[in-house]
């Protein structure tokens, strides 16, 4: 079921048949080297994958979504929102995943500004967040494109983290 789509993206629900692509992507160690809690195995794809078929389970209107390039209609990563406590705070993190096979064409940024965008006005949060390895500078370069600021380094079970946010600007 497709969820947004932009000038050059489609961004729909994960399907049984991503399970080969997402775990390609996932098998690419420039892609996990800033997703520390990223799939190791086909297995944990699939267990990933089956989690996020129909949206986040607690929160179905979110989740990690197939990132479709629609010139070739190839899968080529995972965006979305995901649902997080960060200091006793909930939160809802703007996640974007690009394979290295289409970085640098700014898609990363056209997917993370249209998530945004379905965020605050069809969803109706007020604040988003990015959480983002410090080393990522291309992640934190898209963070800052969508109007993010960087709030605070922090740290979870998974991590360390510096964590970027925007609210949702008032209306004029």
């Amino acid at each position: 079921m497709k969820i947004l789509e932009t000038d050059r993206l489609i961004l729909r629900h994960l399907e049984p048949d991503d399970l080969d692509d997402l775990f390609a992507l996932y098998a690419d160690p420039e892609v996990v080297r800033t997703i520390p809690d990223a799939p190791q195995t086909l297995a944990e794809t699939k267990e990933e994958l089956d989690w996020f078929l129909h949206g986040h389970p607690r929160r179905p209107e979110l989740g990690l979504w197939a990132t479709i390039f629609k010139p070739t209609n190839q899968f080529i990563g995972r965006c979305g929102l995901l649902p997080w406590t960060i200091d006793g705070q909930d939160e809802v993190e703007v996640a974007y995943t690009i394979a290295p096979s289409h970085w640098g064409q700014g898609l990363g940024t056209e997917a993370a500004q249209a998530i945004l965008d379905y965020g605050f006005n069809t969803l109706g949060f007020t604040r988003l967040v990015c959480l983002i390895d410090e080393e990522n500078v291309a992640s934190i370069r898209v963070a800052e494109k969508i109007g993010m600021a960087f709030e605070k380094a922090s740290q979870d079970e998974i991590g360390p983290f510096w964590l970027y946010a925007r609210n949702k600007p008032e209306s004029s």
